[in-house]
């Protein structure tokens, strides 16, 4: 085959303009031994399929495949009520145990302290049962007086809040 010929065929090829039958004078083409130097970029390119067909799958290649897309075989593991239940228990015993930490610790840090529960103990600081219900009532006066302000005061912020939010409607 002419050389002027294969590399009108190749012009004709990377234009996607060729035959079956011309690509396959191609092929036979680069197949041979002897390929002009400047043509030789192009052989692995054609005779690729025919170097292919040779090399083909190994006699092993399904059982390779096989054993790595077939997942193996887990045992469930039979799970009874207490397995169930285990993670709550271990947090019922951790919660026990800082319970019983947090009460040992308090009786510890207090221990100097004589707690006196004897109530017989006590006296009466006051001399007038009168002086005494007066100044009862005039402190539980001042914590009313403070708790309406603070009420009042937890009123007008909501009402002013409520405005803010209508006028941006």
């Amino acid at each position: 085959m002419d050389c002027r010929y294969v590399e009108q065929l190749l012009g004709r090829y990377w234009q996607c303009e060729t035959s079956l039958e011309e690509e396959s004078e191609l092929r036979s083409f680069f197949s041979k031994e002897e390929v002009p130097a400047h043509l030789l970029q192009y052989k692995d390119l054609f005779v690729y399929q025919q170097v292919q067909k040779e090399v083909g799958l190994g006699e092993d290649f399904d059982a390779r495949i096989l054993a790595q897309v077939e997942a193996p075989v887990v045992k469930a593991k039979r799970l009874t009520l207490v397995g169930r239940f285990m993670p709550l228990f271990k947090a019922a015993a951790v919660i026990a145990v800082m319970l019983s930490l947090g009460n040992v610790a308090q009786h510890t840090f207090f221990a100097d302290e004589a707690l006196d529960y004897n109530y017989d103990m006590y006296t009466d600081t006051y001399d007038d049962p009168e002086v005494a219900y007066k100044q009862v009532s005039s402190a539980l006066m001042m914590v009313s007086e403070g708790i309406n302000k603070s009420q009042d005061q937890q009123l007008a912020d909501s009402l002013k809040n409520s405005a803010v939010e209508m006028m941006k409607e």
